[in-house]
């Protein structure tokens, strides 16, 4: 499931041209995903190495499976971050601790984003394992 929701966004990045208009595609993805409420913008959910504030939120479901809901204060950021929460929503823990995250990286997103940037991204994947690992730990805690 993984796998087929980041194949379905590196076609549609594939399909656009320029590394300027990806660059503007995933802002406009940012622009039109959902802004979480204020009371979800806490320190727990932050995504730390991220030039801006950014924040991943876990929903754990009775299915075993993860939801997540994301936002960040910068554009490039959000849509990143929305689009990274999109693939990995709906899955279980086990699948997001077993998916190669080295997948990413056909995204080609150090030819798109900064230094700085790629940095945020990797903390964001970084964060989503966190979320599926503490997951996997509750429930050995039960």
């Amino acid at each position: 499931m993984i796998k087929r929701k980041l194949e379905r966004y590196l076609q549609i990045l594939s399909n656009i041209d320029s590394d300027e208009d990806k660059f503007i595609w995933i802002m406009d993805y940012g622009k039109n995903s959902v802004t979480i409420p204020e009371q979800h913008k806490v320190k727990s959910f932050e995504v730390p190495g991220c030039q801006s504030q950014t924040w991943l939120i876990p929903h754990f479901v009775e299915d075993d499976k993860i939801y997540f809901t994301a936002d960040s204060a910068a554009l490039i950021s959000k849509g990143m971050v929305c689009l990274i929460a999109d693939v990995y929503s709906g899955s279980r823990a086990q699948e997001i601790r077993e998916f190669d995250q080295k997948e990413f990286e056909k995204m080609n997103l150090s030819t798109l984003l900064t230094p700085g940037r790629n940095n945020g991204v990797h903390s964001m994947l970084k964060k989503i394992k966190f979320y599926a690992k503490k997951e996997d730990n509750s429930k050995v805690a039960v």
